[in-house]
């Protein structure tokens, strides 16, 4: 269609420049048709005109009769071969099949024609085969218009090779990048990709995520992974990366009060292992209690309590005692009480909490914990075991 509507532009423009030089001098003309009752007087430019767009009329007409009756023939035709299919079908086969691993010579030769895909569709399939440093050296020849999608695979050629700092580079700059024109009708798409890529890059690479210059590029389920997998790697963190974490945190905290509880859980259980972090770490504990009660979460804040330099007794027990009427029936309030009272010399109460929840794991350990006091070693060897199943939190007391 379009390139009907270019020739016949192109054509009337010839006709009207030698109408034009034919004309000059001796005016428009004259013409007069006669037929039948019929008489029309007109000039030469007139009849270019009408006849010019009763061409284009009938022309068009003929494209689409001529792809109606194509198209209701197709319909008829049984297919026994895949290459009479259509390039556009046989790109829609291999995309619902997600068969491009073993259609790479097809789709090269679809796209060997394409000035703005050839070379990335080409570094997609080498990045398929895993053959990065081909995919790579072919990006630097595709065209500049289809710069971001050119970026986008070079940042999937990257994470492949586990060359963060590359892909971290690339992804900022896509993250201060203005998107083409061109691809302004399927900025939705790209804005999902890129920030796939990044909660890619998160997952792969946690620590250095935290030294992306903007946030905000993750999605829920995506953000709580990389807290998980921070926690996992936390012992692996260098004093840069803490000194990172701790300012997300800080830069976040207002934003971190209003995401999911659990999101809110894992940062809590990473600022108890930061202590220069103490005061964050209590506050975000009060509001989590406050909102709803989670066991993890009441331990981490009764833990850090207890480790002060001078723990105010009463008033952690006055805090327990309000916790305890606004969530009544708990185990793990009487196990805190029982180191409260413990702590502070009264051992005929501590013993008759242990007489409670005879089935509960937490005062199941605190019995056995009771049965070794002075014998530090077996305690800390019974803490170990208590931490293979403490969803990330370290038993301190």
């Amino acid at each position: 269609m379009k390139q009907v509507l270019l020739a016949y532009a192109f054509i009337s423009l010839i006709i009207i420049a030698g109408l034009s030089v034919l004309s000059y001098g001796y005016g428009v003309g004259y013409v007069y048709l006669y037929w039948r009752e019929w008489q029309i007087q007109t000039n030469i430019w007139v009849i270019f005109i009408f006849l010019a767009c009763l061409s284009l009329m009938i022309q068009l007409l003929w494209l689409a009769i001529k792809r109606y009756l194509t198209r209701e023939q197709r319909k008829l035709e049984t297919v026994f071969n895949f290459k009479n299919l259509h390039p556009y079908e046989q790109l829609a086969v291999v995309w619902l099949l997600e068969a491009a691993k073993d259609q790479h010579e097809f789709i090269r030769g679809v796209f060997s024609q394409s000035g703005l895909l050839k070379g990335i569709i080409a570094s997609r399939l080498y990045w398929m085969q895993q053959q990065y440093p081909q995919a790579l050296a072919i990006l630097n020849q595709s065209n500049a218009m289809a710069f971001e999608l050119a970026e986008i695979q070079r940042i999937e050629i990257y994470l492949a090779q586990n060359d963060g700092e590359q892909a971290l580079t690339h992804l900022e700059f896509l993250n201060q990048h203005e998107l083409s024109p061109w691809l302004k009708d399927v900025k939705s798409a790209y804005d999902l990709r890129l920030t796939a890529l990044w909660g890619k890059f998160a997952l792969q690479f946690p620590w250095m995520y935290l030294r992306s210059t903007k946030y905000g590029h993750l999605g829920t389920e995506t953000k709580q992974e990389w807290l998980q997998q921070l926690l996992l790697d936390f012992d692996q963190a260098h004093v840069e990366d803490l000194q990172n974490l701790q300012q997300r945190y800080l830069d976040l905290q207002d934003q971190i009060y209003s995401r999911n509880y659990e999101i809110k859980t894992l940062w809590l259980k990473l600022l108890s292992r930061m202590p220069e972090m103490s005061q964050q770490h209590e506050d975000l504990a009060l509001h989590l209690l406050d909102e709803q009660f989670n066991q993890d979460v009441f331990y981490l804040w009764f833990q850090q309590q207890l480790l002060k330099q001078n723990p105010d007794y009463l008033r952690v027990e006055q805090r327990i005692d309000y916790w305890e009427n606004k969530y009544p029936s708990l185990p793990v309030f009487t196990f805190a009480k029982w180191h409260i009272y413990d702590a502070t010399a009264r051992y005929v109460e501590a013993d008759k909490l242990l007489e409670l929840y005879p089935d509960n794991v937490m005062m199941n350990y605190l019995r056995i914990k009771s049965t070794l006091k002075g014998q530090d070693d077996l305690i800390k060897q019974l803490n170990l075991i208590f931490e293979n199943n403490a969803n990330f939190v370290e038993i301190k007391i």
